[in-house]
């Protein structure tokens, strides 16, 4: 009897590019991925399916997930997740996007406590149990300094500064670091170590993700294409979704609050949020689009909510939600905030540092805006607040408002 094992079927190539393709902005070489797929199907190999993430912070949100979800629909349809925690990359920092060097670089045990929190809340979009979970200083850490010679010498400055962020940086004389240009050749190496078919990213990635067919060609490996969504926008409606904008959801928030923040989405980017957080049909999403759209959001929330936390959990939000419309009440949920002592000044704050330091805006400039367009209330009476430069007496248990739905209340400076 032979020990070889089973090959493993796979759905024709058709229905898997139907799964696969949806919500995708590029896929490069485009050509590739039939041919890929369809070599996966005749000798029962799965495709090694990378996704490498850098445990910078701890919060996943909605943004994250866009990738993750395509890694579980390869997981569905019967390929190989393999997992790349940025141990080594972390340290550098990511200058995708970015218009200048992270301020501050974390350290070993940062990054490793880090990672323990991510995969807990990874755990919730992808089948962990199913999937290969390498750290990158498995490899970086045992390399020389002759081996990272090696490695460098495979790359010109002249392509590096092909990269749109260290273009910008170089044209406008901002500072590119050395350790900072290592990061996408180290992106690239990892899909030389883990032998990579398809790596998923955003659209920031393709310098990296061309780097590593590169690399790999170099020690005669097959080599991997990329497959690139767009880059989801937060509840602005206008910036990517990020925690330092305050503009997130995040998959370990509460129903309630993950239900609040849909419901303030703007009505334009409700298209790219069905297209990339949820399995409905498209057909289906265009006729939920042509109705009302505070039904189309309760929808949208339903479907996310359900998926990070019980089945029943988006239906009790929108009913949660509804009750306090309905009813004109304060949220039950209301956050505490302290703010800093320093703030303070003959027991009262500026209103515009006040709404910033209390977590309701995220800068002084939008703080200024919202106060400017009459949105800024404070007291159990809701006063409006007529000028950023206001200056408001501190109580314990002071109520702010936020526009419509945000709220905090105030615990004193110790």
């Amino acid at each position: 009897m032979s020990d070889a094992q089973p090959a493993l079927a796979f759905p024709p190539v058709e229905d898997q590019l139907k799964v696969i393709l949806r919500g995708v902005e590029k896929v490069v070489p485009e050509e590739e991925l039939a041919r890929k797929l369809a070599k996966s199907r005749e000798t029962g190999r799965p495709l090694r399916i990378k996704y490498g993430i850098d445990p910078t912070g701890i919060d996943v949100h909605l943004g994250h997930t866009v990738p993750l979800r395509k890694l579980r629909q390869f997981q569905e349809l019967g390929h190989q997740a393999v997992l790349i925690i940025g141990n080594f990359t972390a340290m550098v920092g990511d200058p995708s996007g970015r218009d200048q060097a992270r301020a501050k670089r974390l350290s070993a045990e940062e990054v490793e406590a880090n990672a323990t929190d991510y995969l807990k809340q990874v755990g919730k979009v992808i089948d962990l149990s199913k999937t290969e979970i390498h750290r990158n200083g498995e490899w970086f850490s045992k390399m020389t300094f002759a081996d990272i010679l090696t490695l460098c010498s495979k790359v010109t400055v002249a392509q590096l500064l092909t990269r749109d962020d260290f273009a910008k940086r170089y044209a406008s004389q901002s500072p590119i670091f050395l350790h900072e240009c290592l990061y996408p050749v180290m992106q690239a190496w990892d899909s030389v170590e883990i032998k990579s078919d398809i790596e998923l990213g955003g659209t920031e990635q393709l310098y990296s993700f061309m780097l590593a067919r590169d690399l790999q060609r170099d020690q005669q490996l097959e080599q991997q294409l990329g497959v690139m969504s767009p880059i989801l926008v937060g509840l602005d409606g206008k910036r990517r979704m990020g925690k330092s904008l305050g503009n997130y959801i995040g998959i370990a928030e509460s129903p309630l609050a993950m239900m609040k923040k849909f419901m303030q989405i703007p009505d334009e980017v409700m298209p790219m949020y069905f297209e990339l957080l949820t399995n409905i049909p498209l057909d289906e999403v265009q006729k939920l689009l042509a109705g009302h759209p505070k039904l189309a959001k309760q929808r949208l929330a339903r479907e996310v909510i359900a998926q990070y936390h019980t089945p029943t959990a988006g239906d009790e939000a929108i009913q949660q939600w509804e009750a306090e419309v309905s009813a004109g009440a304060l949220p039950a949920d209301i956050e505490q905030v302290t703010i800093e002592a320093s703030i303070v000044s003959n027991g009262t704050v500026t209103a515009a540092i006040l709404f910033k330091q209390a977590g309701l805006c995220p800068t002084t400039s939008d703080a200024r805006r919202l106060i400017s367009q009459g949105g800024a209330y404070f007291g159990d009476d809701l006063q409006v607040i007529s000028s950023h430069d206001q200056a408001i007496p501190i109580t314990n248990g002071l109520l702010l408002k936020a526009g419509k739905k945000r709220y905090a209340r105030l615990n004193l400076p110790s």
